[in-house]
């Protein structure tokens, strides 16, 4: 995938290339989600309102998305430029929204504009607005788009003559590498006005890694009227050098937990032992309750030790822990150990519930091949310590 930067846009607009590039099945997933701890954009207070020297005033008041008319997303125009966001941001409702390379958030604005004389101040229009940000980056480079679209869908009197523009700011561990969002009129209503801007990580040493904060300052201007503002930021980008078995930087949005696939078909033996673990009620089936990534040896050995360490010799049989041996959830955190009918130990007990592991003699070669499909996971995700992941039967 290329980002463009700014300025390319329209020439690259036949030929643009999708904002998200699908991972390969079993290496990720694309279905989105919410990330934990819901966050509203930061606003100017409506009280922040001064008039301006003529008694004229303009406001910006944030609008719950939740009380946003559905459909405003997929019913209106796309946009000239720009990359169109997934149809999955409507999911949105105020929250971020997102993939393991993207993250989207939709929300809600009402500019009103004021006159105030004698003493008297009396509205002179209103306009709904319907704000869409959308952030995207690729695991195999280190540039991030960050676009923010400004749609006004309803409204009155001098408040739909205003015009809207935006200026970007980073933060963190990165730089500006293009950016243009210049004014351009509210009207007509169901339209959307576009800005557009790149960063680029300053992460570049092996070992190394850090967040990327991108930031649009909306503002909008209206004849006779005060200007009225609004920051939009994004703080869901990590950059890194510091994947094992893969050199160069990408970059992720850590919070999402990817998905780790095994497939029934191909690993039956490792399939079903993971789909027992997880009815035991053991983690890492959802996006709610997660596996841990670690990358401590220690804890990989003590995991793999206290699972498998007095495993029966089977013919062609190996010991497979879950939780896996690279997450924090293994036997080393705690709790006790269960196995299920069949998979030769006979004199552990089952057990239920989130803490502890499960042991189960499956065959080797599918141990061996899950392996490889951990370790070719975590690099294609960019799974570093510390990080969320799930892991699913398909």
């Amino acid at each position: 995938m290329v980002l463009a930067v700014p300025g390319q846009a329209a020439a690259q607009q036949s030929s643009r290339p999708a904002a998200v590039n699908v991972p390969e099945a079993g290496l990720g997933s694309v279905l989105p989600a919410r990330k934990p701890g819901g966050e509203a954009p930061a606003l100017l207070a409506a009280a922040a309102c001064p008039p301006s020297g003529s008694g004229r005033a303009a406001c910006l008041t944030p609008v719950p998305a939740g009380s946003l008319p559905r459909g405003l997303v997929r019913e209106a125009p796309a946009a000239r430029a720009g990359v169109a966001p997934p149809q999955w941001c409507e999911q949105s409702s105020g929250d971020r929204v997102g993939v393991r390379t993207a993250v989207c958030r939709i929300s809600g604005l009402t500019y009103s504009t004021y006159v105030t004389s004698g003493g008297t101040r009396r509205k002179t229009g209103e306009a709904d607005l319907i704000v869409l940000q959308y952030s995207y980056g690729d695991s195999g480079m280190g540039r991030i788009g960050n676009q923010i679209e400004v749609s006004a869908y309803g409204g009155w009197g001098d408040a739909l003559k205003a015009s809207v523009k935006g200026s970007s700011e980073k933060g963190g561990s990165c730089k500006v590498n293009g950016s243009t969002f210049p004014s351009k009129k509210l009207l007509p209503l169901n339209s959307w006005r576009l800005g557009e801007s790149f960063f680029d990580t300053t992460i570049r040493n092996p070992g190394s890694q850090g967040k990327c904060m991108t930031k649009w300052n909306l503002t909008l201007t209206n004849p006779t009227y005060s200007s009225a503002a609004a920051p939009y930021s994004f703080n869901d980008f990590r950059c890194d050098n510091n994947t094992a078995g893969r050199p160069g930087v990408g970059c992720v949005v850590p919070w999402y937990a990817s998905v780790l696939w095994y497939s029934k078909s191909r690993y039956p033996q490792l399939a079903s032992h993971v789909t027992r673990a997880q009815a035991s009620g053991l983690p890492g089936a959802t996006f709610a309750k997660p596996l841990t990534r670690t990358t401590s040896a220690t804890t990989v050995r003590d995991n793999r030790r206290l699972a498998c360490g007095d495993a029966p010799s089977v013919r062609q049989k190996s010991c497979d822990e879950y939780p896996i041996a690279q997450s924090q959830q293994g036997l080393s955190s705690g709790g006790a150990r269960r196995s299920f009918t069949g998979c030769n130990f006979n004199r552990v007990p089952a057990g239920t519930g989130p803490r502890g592991a499960s042991a189960c003699m499956i065959k080797a070669t599918e141990n061996n091949a899950q392996g490889g499909l951990n370790t070719q996971f975590f690099r294609s995700q960019r799974v570093l310590n510390g990080d969320p992941f799930q892991i699913r039967i398909n």
